[in-house]
């Protein structure tokens, strides 16, 4: 994928994980923008070479959780 075309659908994954984030840990908006831009995963998520872009915001969410948790961020290997 092209660097424009990624810079165009990362916004929406955000969005999607944030809303994720919201309803499951009962945050606000903020709290939830912090919680992921601090993350691993986001740094992981922001490289479109990575390919983590294709999770669903429910597996990144999922990922995200297990990296709060264990304070590690593992990707599936597929």
């Amino acid at each position: 994928m092209n660097k424009e075309k990624f810079e165009a659908l990362l916004p929406f994954i955000v969005t999607a994980l944030i809303q994720k984030i919201v309803n499951y840990k009962s945050v606000s908006q903020d709290k939830a923008f912090s919680l992921l831009y601090s993350s691993d995963l986001y740094k992981v998520l922001e490289n479109e070479k990575n390919k983590v872009w294709y999770y669903s915001a429910e597996k990144l969410f999922q990922l995200l959780e297990e990296e709060i948790t264990t304070g590690k961020m593992i990707l599936p290997e597929y």
